[in-house]
């Protein structure tokens, strides 16, 4: 009788082992289970240069969402970023989205600036306000050539 009384113990234990490393993936990998409380934004883009699939959506410095997938739309060829927003963030229909980086040469995040309209987005509605990312390497190879300033007057 003894040995199964252990047998059951080292039996608890391990299944109580197996949930707390379930539990600490789950959580630490940012996984979402039972459905997550966010909403899904589109935004399009003339360029995405740097921006990446899980990336946050910011707002006033605040992460209030991700970014799920970006691809090309074929019809306009524009960039499309899908993002999961926060379903507590009510955003207007002029809101702008910016591609913006955090620090010098930092990653690449989406930051949202609310609008003033009293309509707000829906799921799956797309923000078609937006500044794509400023290009670095463009802006450097027209100061180092000369041309910052745009055409030159001839004397």
């Amino acid at each position: 009788m003894k040995k199964y009384t252990m047998e059951t113990s080292v039996g608890i234990f391990v299944l109580i082992g197996l949930l707390c490393v379930a539990y600490l993936t789950i959580k630490l990998g940012r996984l979402e289970v039972f459905g997550a409380d966010t909403y899904l934004l589109k935004a399009r883009f003339s360029s995405v240069g740097g921006l990446r699939p899980g990336g946050s959506v910011e707002m006033a410095g605040v992460k209030v969402g991700s970014i799920t997938r970006i691809y090309l739309d074929q019809e306009t060829y524009m960039a499309m970023v899908d993002m999961q927003i926060e379903r507590r963030i009510k955003l207007s229909e002029d809101t702008i989205a910016s591609i913006k980086t955090s620090g010098l040469i930092g990653d690449k995040y989406v930051a949202l600036s609310p609008g003033g309209l009293d309509e707000s987005l829906a799921e799956g509605d797309i923000i078609t306000e937006t500044e794509s990312a400023l290009d670095i390497e463009s802006l450097i190879s027209k100061y180092a050539f000369g041309d910052v300033g745009g055409s030159k007057e001839e004397k």
